[in-house]
């Protein structure tokens, strides 16, 4: 039932579990609006950037299999 504890050089740290505190935190201050409208700006504006950046990298990641068929003017003989 009861747990034979090991000696430790420092006896703050044995009683350290045993100590409990009766003062409570304070609140948390609330976000003003100012605030939460900033960080909903921040977050839109970066779901845009990696939305545009997909947009415009895709026609980079393509492959473009249209290429192989067509032949330059100057193979035609024109």
């Amino acid at each position: 039932m009861f747990r034979r504890r090991e000696p430790v050089p420092f006896a703050f740290l044995a009683e350290a579990d045993r100590f409990s505190s009766n003062v409570a935190p304070p609140p948390r201050e609330r976000a003003s609006a100012g605030q939460i409208a900033g960080r909903w700006l921040l977050g839109l504006t970066i779901v845009a950037a990696l939305v545009g950046s997909l947009v415009l990298g895709m026609p980079a990641l393509s492959t473009n299999t249209g290429s192989a068929t067509q032949q330059s003017q100057a193979s035609q003989g024109h």
